[in-house]
């Protein structure tokens, strides 16, 4: 769909305005200060500020640099995230993309930064640019390995790579949710509960685990603080984005927001619900019709993407909330937590998942 387009540039451009400002004044509460407060009401001008002062900056390009890769990797890396909203359910009937290998597509265009980043290490001739971008490659391509087993799990307990029918599974549209705890012997219709009783997180118990470690992945895949190595200021400058300036560095740090958002959208959508209400029908007082609407009907769109972008959200601000809670970790901390913990354990939960699928059938 043409509409598509726009409304995914401005989830990916529009979060900036959102995430920067929100993750200004949550970090300046966890540190009892007040963050942005002199431009505009409450410091909400603040971003729009920093945004002139980028426009005005001078776009350098070192001299000694490979122009043509220097120019191109920011371009690369916000492309190869921005074209991952394509297949996202936002809501019950609004999906750029429907195409059924939607999890293998996304998994597929996300590795692609990876390329954008070593371009613009190689790019820069510049070490320290070169050691961030080493760094990141391999931060990046090693938790891919437990993100794609967590992700796995999902689609083993779901049997479909479609992103939106796993959001129906998730609601009161699918009869397999009747499985829960074996609830299905004793004649319990837990699909007809809905709500949370519904989300993979409890359809397989063990997909809680799997969640956490999908959420510490995605924190390592968006180079978010435990995991920021790659742009570690007090070791290695700034990173691969250490020669950019203005607007071209401000793609960067977009392309950074995006990410964060659109892991945020995946979680949500493999274990959270998706865009179904986590208001149950029990009792006398039917929360989930007045919380969610059917699919094909207006109520029905507006209530899935506020649900949707709500547990997006609140992923978001948890990512802030690591971010400075927790110090940065070394590199070899990084690597023995990604090769010897959270691969072992992914590999184990996805045997679990897989035996938990077969008794089920």
């Amino acid at each position: 769909m043409l509409i598509a387009l726009p409304i995914c540039l401005l989830l990916a451009t529009g979060f900036v305005v959102v995430g920067v400002y929100t993750e200004r004044k949550v970090s300046a509460f966890m540190q009892d200060r007040l963050g942005p407060m002199e431009v505009g009401k409450w410091g909400l001008l603040q971003l729009f500020a920093d945004l002139l002062k980028l426009l005005q900056k001078e776009d350098i390009v070192p001299r000694a640099a490979d122009r043509k890769l220097f120019l191109l990797a920011p371009a690369v890396i916000f492309a190869s995230v921005f074209a991952g909203y394509a297949v996202l359910p936002l809501t019950p009937d609004f999906q750029a993309s429907g195409a059924a290998v939607g999890i293998f597509y996304l998994m597929a265009i996300l590795s692609f930064d990876v390329v954008g980043i070593l371009m613009a290490g190689w790019a820069s001739n510049n070490k320290y640019s070169l050691f961030g971008a080493i760094r990141s490659v391999a931060q990046m391509v090693s938790y891919e390995i437990p993100l794609g087993l967590t992700i796995l799990c999902a689609v083993l307990v779901g049997q479909t790579l479609n992103l939106q029918e796993l959001s129906f599974q998730q609601g009161i549209y699918s009869s397999q949710t009747n499985y829960l705890f074996g609830l299905k012997a004793t004649g319990i219709d837990v699909s007809d509960w809905g709500g949370i009783f519904t989300w993979n997180i409890l359809r397989n118990p063990f997909l809680l685990f799997v969640y956490v470690i999908f959420f510490i992945c995605t924190l390592a895949e968006s180079n978010r603080a435990p995991f920021d190595l790659p742009e570690g200021e007090s070791e290695i400058v700034s990173g691969f984005q250490t020669e950019y300036s203005g607007m071209r560095w401000a793609l960067l740090f977009l392309s950074e927001y995006a990410m964060m958002l659109l892991v945020s959208f995946l979680g949500a959508i493999l274990f959270l619900g998706s865009w179904n209400t986590p208001l149950p029908n029990i009792g006398p007082v039917r929360l989930a019709d007045w919380t969610s609407g059917e699919p094909g009907t207006v109520w029905g769109n507006v209530t899935g993407a506020f649900w949707l972008f709500g547990k997006a959200f609140l992923a978001v601000l948890v990512q802030m909330w690591v971010r400075w809670t927790l110090p940065r970790i070394r590199i070899d901390q990084m690597m023995y937590l990604c090769w010897k913990v959270l691969t072992p354990a992914g590999l184990v939960l996805l045997l679990i998942s897989a035996v938990w699928r077969l008794l089920m059938v």
